[in-house]
C-alpha cells in the first residue's frame, strides 16, 4: 500500500481509495466507519491482501487492521485448552508463537501464516485434515463493527444470526474488531513427506485422508507423480527434531523458491519444455521426516508469484474430478509447471463455508504470474461445477450470486442478515455485487 494504490500480493487486483485509515483502537476502527458512512463512502478492511480476488477493493476508505494486534484475553476452558481473544490485525505468524508461549496452538492452520487473522477466517481459510474443520470452526464469539460505527459482539448465544454470518462475512456485514478463539493445548507434529505415484495415492485415499490427521500431496501436472505430506499430531512435550539448517535450505529456501522461480521463467519462455520439466522435478525429489512445533510445520515460504484457483468438492467426487482434469490435459495443449495441491476438510456447519455440510476435498490449481491461467483455470472450473464445487472465496473464479446460491443452503439467510445489518450497502464492492447480488 502507497499514498494512491494498494495491490494484493499477487498483484491480481488493485485498489485507489479515496482514503486510507490505520486505527490503532476500535473507538477509532468505530468513528472511521461511521464517518465513511456520513460522508456516502464505501469501506472495505484490508489484511495481507494474500486473498487473490478483489475482496477488498475499494473506492471509498480502506482500513488496515495492521495496528489493532495481539491477544487481549485468555480464559481457560477444562479439560484443556482455552478460549483466547485476539485483535482482528493480528497477523498469524505473530499470533501462533505467542500461543504456544501459553501453552497453547490452534487446531488447524493453512500453509500461508502472512494473513491477518480477520482476513483468513472471513475469506474461508481451512488447511487440511479430514477430521478437522476450517479456521472459522474454532470461532467462538466475534465484536462487529457496523455500518453505523455500532460496535457490536456475537455468538452461538448473543446475537446468533449474526454471528453465523459474520464468521465468514466476507467482509459484507461489518468490520470485525476481535475475534475469540477456542484454542488447544500446544502439540507437535511429524511430519512424513515422500514421493509416490497418483495412481497408487489415489488407491488408498481413504486410508490416506482419515488414517492421517492432517494429509495433502501434490501431483505434478503431465506425470504420475506426487509428493505426499503426512503431518501426524504429537504431545507437545515430544522431543523435537526439526529439518536442519542445510537441507531446509536446500529444499525450501533453493529448491521450493529460487530454484522454482527461475524454472517457470525457462517455462514461460519454452512451455513445450515443462512435461520433461515436471517429470525431472518430480523424480529428483526424496522423502524426509522431522518433528516441529505444529505452526512451524503448518507453514511454509512461498515468495513465487502465481495465480490460484482452489475449489471444494464433495469428497467422494475427487477420484472423479483428478480423472477428468488428467484427461483434460492430455487433449489440452496447455503446459502447467505448478503442482496440483489437494486437500481435505470435515463438513461444518458454517453458512458460507465451501465445507458447509459435507466433507470436503480441495483441489487447487495454480499458475505463473507471468503466463496466462485463464483457459487452465475455466476448465478446471468446469470440471468442478459438474461435480456441484464451490470456489474458494479468496481465489479466483468466475461464479456469481445466481449459481453459488443452489449450492449454499444458507445463501438466503446469510443476504437477510446483511440485509438487515448493512442496508444500505457501506462494505459492499464489485465482488460483493458478483458473488451476493
Amino acid at each position: 500500500m502507497d499514498s494512491k494504490t494498494w495491490h494484493n500480493w499477487a498483484r491480481s487486483a488493485s485498489a485507489s481509495p479515496r482514503r486510507f485509515a490505520t486505527p490503532a483502537t476500535v473507538a477509532e476502527l468505530s468513528a472511521e466507519i461511521a464517518r465513511a458512512a456520513a460522508d456516502g463512502l464505501h469501506v472495505k478492511c484490508v489484511g495481507a491482501g494474500h486473498s487473490f480476488t478483489p475482496a477488498a477493493a475499494t473506492d471509498g476508505v480502506m482500513i488496515s487492521l495492521d495496528n489493532l494486534t495481539g491477544i487481549e484475553s485468555v480464559v481457560p476452558r477444562e479439560p484443556s485448552g482455552a478460549l483466547v481473544t485476539v485483535f482482528a490485525g493480528t497477523r498469524l505468524h505473530e499470533l501462533n508463537p505467542k500461543l504456544w508461549d501459553l501453552g497453547l496452538a490452534m487446531t488447524n492452520l493453512g500453509d500461508i501464516d502472512a494473513q491477518s487473522l480477520a482476513g483468513a477466517i472471513s475469506t474461508g481459510t481451512h488447511g487440511t485434515g479430514a477430521k478437522f474443520g476450517g479456521l472459522a470452526t474454532q470461532l467462538r464469539a466475534l465484536e462487529v463493527v457496523l455500518a453505523d460505527g455500532t460496535v457490536t459482539n456475537c455468538s452461538a448465544d448473543e446475537n446468533p444470526e449474526l454471528f453465523n454470518a459474520a464468521r465468514l462475512g466476507l467482509g459484507a456485514i461489518g468490520v470485525i474488531s476481535k475475534l475469540t478463539l477456542h484454542c488447544e493445548s500446544a502439540y507437535n507434529l511429524r511430519a512424513a513427506e515422500a514421493p509416490a505415484l497418483l495412481g497408487e495415492t489415489m488407491a488408498a485415499i481413504e486410508e490416506n485422508a482419515h488414517g492421517v490427521d492432517h494429509f495433502e500431496f501434490y501431483w505434478f501436472p503431465h506425470t504420475d507423480r506426487v509428493l505426499t505430506k503426512r503431518n501426524t499430531r504429537l504431545p507437545a512435550d515430544t522431543p523435537v527434531e526439526p529439518v536442519g539448517k542445510v537441507r531446509g535450505y536446500v529444499d525450501d529456501e533453493l529448491l521450493s523458491n529460487t530454484m522454482f522461480e527461475g524454472i517457470n521463467r525457462v517455462a514461460t519462455r519454452f512451455p513445450g519444455a515443462i512435461p520433461q520439466i515436471n517429470n525431472f522435478s518430480s523424480r529428483v525429489l526424496s522423502a524426509r521426516d522431522f518433528t516441529d512445533r505444529s505452526y512451524r510445520v503448518f507453514a511454509s515460504s512461498r515468495r513465487v508469484k502465481f495465480r490460484e484457483m482452489e475449489y471444494a468438492v464433495p469428497a467422494e467426487t475427487l477420484p472423479d474430478v483428478l480423472r477428468e482434469l488428467e484427461s483434460w490435459f492430455t487433449r489440452s495443449e496447455v503446459r502447467v509447471a505448478f503442482p496440483v495441491e489437494v486437500r481435505f476438510a470435515a463438513a461444518d456447519d458454517v453458512w458460507l463455508s465451501t465445507a458447509n455440510g459435507r466433507d470436503t476435498a480441495y483441489v487447487a490449481v495454480h499458475q505463473y504470474h507471468r503466463r496466462d491461467h485463464r483457459q487452465y483455470f475455466d476448465a478446471v472450473e468446469a470440471i468442478a461445477r459438474a461435480v456441484d464445487g464451490r470456489p474458494h472465496w479468496g481465489k479466483m473464479h468466475s461464479r456469481t450470486a445466481a449459481d453459488l446460491r443452489p449450492t449454499y443452503t444458507h445463501f438466503d439467510e446469510f443476504c437477510a442478515v446483511r440485509d438487515k445489518y448493512d442496508p444500505q450497502r457501506v462494505f459492499d464492492n464489485d465482488y460483493l455485487r458478483q458473488v451476493l447480488g
